[in-house]
Order: C-alpha cells, then structure tokens, then sequence
C-alpha cells in the first residue's frame, strides 16, 4: 500500500470524524426523543429531561460519564447525581466528597443536585459486595422523589470491571425481583427509562478519537459526544487525590473522556412501572 493511499484513507478518516460532530447536535436530539417516546412533532430542547446518573464513586462522573453530562446540561436537562459512596478507600472521603462537588460544578451540576451517599454496608471497595436490595431501594426512592424519566448508569460490566459499578447495573436490572412489593405500583407515574453505559475493549477503550467512528457506526440507544471544549470541561482535574500517573494516561487516551454510547435496560412486563 502506498504512502499516498495511506494518506488518504487517514484524510478520510478525519473528515467522518468532522462530519459526525457537525452531526452529532441532531442525531442527539432525535435519539433522545425515541428514549422518551416523546412525539416526532415535539421539539426536545432538553428542558423535559430529568435525568438521574448513578455512580459509585466520586471521579466516576468525569471518567465515564463526562460527554453525557455536558451534552445533557447544553441541551438544558436537568441533570442529577447520585453517588453511592464518598470514595473512602484510603480514607480521603471528606476530601473526596468535596472534589466531587468541584467537578460537577465545572460539568455544569450544581451542588444542590448532588447526592452523596455514606453507608457503611456500602464501602468505597473492590472486594466487597454490594447489597443489591439496599442499592435497589436507595436509587428508587430517588427516582421517586425527584420523577426522574431517565437514569443513566454502568453496564454489567461496569467499563472497568469494579464490582461495586456491576453491583449498580444488577440493582437497576431487576428492581422488580429485589425490591419488596410496595416499592412497585401499578399506577401511571412517568416512565423511566434506564441506560447503561456501554464497556467497550480495550483497544477501543484506548484510542481516544479515533474510536469516533465506531461508537457512531455501531448500534446503540445514544450516543453522546463532546469537542475540545467539552473535553478541558471533562479532565478530572479537580480530582487531585486521584491523579496519579496512569490517570493522566486515561485522561489522555480514553475514548470515554469524548464520546458515551448507551443501552436501554429492558424492565420486566411492561404493565409494571417503577417511579
């Protein structure tokens, strides 16, 4: 293959890749009106959007979920937080608990959005396991207090593997089974629709930009992408305790600090609504 061959299919490559951010704005509103169900008619500028994102840590929120976010928030959503723990691993939680706030007041989530949650049946900790029924119950009553109509969360892989992110997609995947009878009604309260963030390989996971083209090609629910402003937003720079020296290379290098692609977590019968 030939130097100039080689050259032009790079020139081509990036050429998608700016068509697709020229695109991206659209697409995004119309993928947000088939999540809601909201009719092809309406204009979705964002403002009936109540979105619930629950993380496990605080740092979750700019590594994975950052393009979500400041998509969300320029499209005028109201955009909630939820986190489960305060990241007490190395006893840094009061630290970490403010570092959180400071993060998602760059990401555009004001303080009085954010929940961060200290139980101590659920530690900042690889190794251990999660009650699935009490983080179950504790997203659903937030679910039910604020009507959120979307919760954004991990998948069953969690990006990363951490059992106390897979703990998270188990208890939104069947909140049916694991919750006691009087937390679900047969009423008509707003849907929710739940999303969870697709992992992807490790090589796509680490080629940054370049892995545009495929999150936008490839089938999923949403898509969220952000530019270089979004991405100076995204850095978790506010995360001091964090950023040791292999972070600094995620940041650099993970297709996660550009662009979120999501799944919809199918519910049970669909007579049965969760609020």
């Amino acid at each position: 293959m030939s130097l100039y061959l080689v050259v032009f299919i790079f020139l081509c490559y990036l050429a998608l890749i700016k068509c697709i951010f020229y695109r991206h704005g659209r697409t995004l509103r119309k993928s947000l009106k088939l999540v809601l169900n909201v009719s092809s008619s309406r204009d979705t500028d964002g403002a009936d959007i109540r979105a619930l994102l629950v993380t496990a840590h605080p740092d979750d929120e700019c590594m994975f979920f950052a393009p979500t976010i400041i998509r969300l928030v320029e499209l005028n959503a109201s955009v909630h937080l939820l986190c489960l723990s305060e990241g007490n691993y190395y006893n840094q939680g009061a630290e970490r608990r403010q570092e959180l706030l400071n993060s998602c007041a760059v990401l555009g989530i004001p303080a009085s959005r954010v929940t961060i949650v200290d139980h101590k049946k659920l530690p900042d900790d690889p190794k251990t396991e999660w009650s699935i029924s009490l983080v179950s119950s504790t997203i659903v009553k937030h679910i039910r207090a604020h009507s959120f109509n979307v919760v954004l969360t991990f998948d069953g892989r969690g990006v990363s593997g951490h059992a106390n992110h897979v703990a998270i997609h188990k208890a939104v995947s069947e909140p049916l089974t694991t919750l006691p009878a009087d937390w679900v009604s047969l009423s008509s309260p707003p849907d929710c629709c739940l999303l969870s963030l697709v992992t992807v390989g490790l090589l796509r996971k680490y080629i940054s930009i370049l892995e545009l083209p495929l999150s936008w090609l490839l089938p999923s629910c949403l898509c969220c992408i952000i530019g270089s402003q979004g991405y100076r937003r995204a850095a978790m720079l506010c995360h001091r305790t964090q950023l040791l020296w292999f972070r600094y290379l995620y940041i650099t290098f993970s297709r996660y600090m550009l662009v979120n692609t999501f799944q919809i977590i199918p519910q049970g019968p669909k007579n049965l609504k969760i609020y």
